[in-house]
């Protein structure tokens, strides 16, 4: 008996004539197709809607708002330039730090002149 007789004979019948090779690769990227909706929803559309929200945030800050900074400063915002906010963290006492720095606003208000 030719054991390659026997392969062919194998790799022929496994096909069949009604193209199941097709389907058969669409069945394996439907898995795939269904993990990246699930990621997409799960993790990079809140991604995207926390930085529109930030954005937002820092585009609407005024003097006066009392914010929070990434470095753990919190502190009233006394000036504003496009890239510089000015917080005044005690009396007299006045940092300027890049609004990306700026993490949220704790409580909103104007500044009493």
């Amino acid at each position: 008996m030719d054991w390659t007789s026997v392969a062919h004979a194998m790799g022929g019948a496994g096909q069949g004539g009604s193209g199941q090779g097709a389907a058969g690769g669409l069945g394996f990227f439907a898995p795939l197709v269904i993990m990246m909706v699930i990621f997409y929803f799960l993790l990079i559309r809140p991604q995207q809607k926390r930085q529109k929200e930030l954005k937002n945030m820092l585009a609407g800050l005024q003097k006066g708002d009392v914010v929070l900074t990434q470095g753990g400063l919190q502190g009233k915002v006394t000036g504003l330039t496009d890239t510089v906010v000015t917080l005044e963290i005690a009396e007299k006492v006045r940092v300027k730090i890049q609004r990306a720095y700026v993490v949220s606003v704790v409580s909103k208000g104007e500044v009493e002149e």
